[in-house]
């Protein structure tokens, strides 16, 4: 097994990918171990957490690269007109859960209350599947 502690900033241009496939939840972790699709192994020692797209191992003519697993979204179509926006924005922040901004939309966690709200509201969303990437800090709260 591997132990790694960081990224790798420069690679082979046509080296070959291999992915080692990893959920959200697990990547924002800096000690946890995992195995590439080829069935290499392994362990993660990090300073900081790795990123969807980090490359982290090289070997030869192969890249070992991060790719992040979908998991179950809401995006929430904005409304072009501003105050509408930010009205979802305000009822959204108030549950204290990370969001993802994409152009004219919100990406958020696919969880009960967030959809209770929603449909509450009669915001215009759909359910999907796509690799969820907050906003940094976006998690953080103090009073």
């Amino acid at each position: 097994m591997q132990l790694i502690h960081g990224p790798i900033h420069s690679v082979a241009p046509n080296a070959i990918r291999i992915d080692l496939k990893v959920d959200r939840l697990q990547l924002a972790k800096r000690r946890w171990r995992g195995v590439a699709d080829d069935g290499q192994e392994f362990g993660f020692d990090l300073e900081h957490p790795l990123h969807d797209g980090s490359v982290f191992f090289a070997k030869d003519t192969d890249v070992y690269r991060i790719e992040q697993l979908p998991e179950p979204v809401i995006d929430v179509t904005l409304p072009s007109n501003p105050t509408s926006a930010a009205r979802i924005g305000w009822l959204l922040g108030n549950l204290h859960f990370p969001v993802e901004l994409h152009a004219g939309c919100l990406r958020v966690n696919d969880d009960p209350a967030v959809r209770q709200l929603l449909e509450r509201e009669h915001i215009l969303h759909e359910l999907t599947e796509g690799t969820f990437h907050p906003i940094s800090g976006a998690h953080s709260h103090a009073h």
